[in-house]
């Protein structure tokens, strides 16, 4: 198989994308691969799939209440469940790609600072004016990033990104494709990193 990147697809309103969010980097030099961070939108899955966030849906989101912050604990995270949670993550997504297209190393450390604000800090990064004021503290320009977010080009942008993340079977946050294969879950990263040192089976 090719040593390719491994692509980390996640939502920034998903507390398991926050968690592996944490992880990610000491995976990918475990395994010698980049790790390409790839921000999308649960909205259209669930339209797609007919389902909803787990929180909504009976039984399961009681479990997944409990599991949020027990998988958190497991792996030593900090996450302290947002007041106002799910919410909608659009500004997010197109302020990430459109760093990335500037400084692909600013737009990580904007994906990671985002979450912290919300799943540590419990701000509302569903408002736009609050993600450009978190990419202003990463050293993004804050005015160009308010122009840009409304831009029908940028928006595209995002729009292409997450039709892409679908077109590849990217149903859940986060989810992971290296070398073709998909892993779903921040409990299929020790079965990610095995697939590639062994790679395959």
């Amino acid at each position: 198989m090719s040593a390719g990147a491994v692509d980390y697809y996640f939502e920034f309103s998903s507390p398991y994308g926050y968690i592996a969010s944490r992880l990610v980097d000491d995976l990918g030099t475990r395994i010698g691969r980049e790790i390409r961070w790839r921000p999308f939108l649960l909205g259209p899955v669930f339209k797609a799939t007919g389902t909803a966030p787990l929180v909504e849906i009976p039984m399961k989101g009681d479990y997944s209440r409990r599991d949020f912050t027990r998988t958190a604990r497991f792996h030593g995270v900090t996450l302290n469940m947002p007041s106002k949670f799910p919410i909608g993550t659009v500004a997010g997504v197109r302020a990430f790609y459109w760093i990335e297209d500037r400084d692909p190393v600013k737009a990580r450390a904007f994906a990671k600072t985002l979450y912290d604000e919300y799943f540590v800090a419990n701000r509302d990064i569903g408002m736009p004016e609050v993600v450009i004021e978190i990419a202003g503290a990463t050293g993004v320009d804050k005015a160009a990033l308010q122009v840009a977010l409304a831009d029908p080009a940028v928006k595209e942008r995002a729009k292409s990104e997450v039709d892409a993340a679908m077109a590849k079977g990217v149903f859940g946050s986060p989810f992971f494709i290296v070398d073709g294969e998909p892993f779903w879950g921040c409990d299929r990263i020790p079965m990610l990193e095995e697939w590639v040192k062994r790679g395959g089976w």
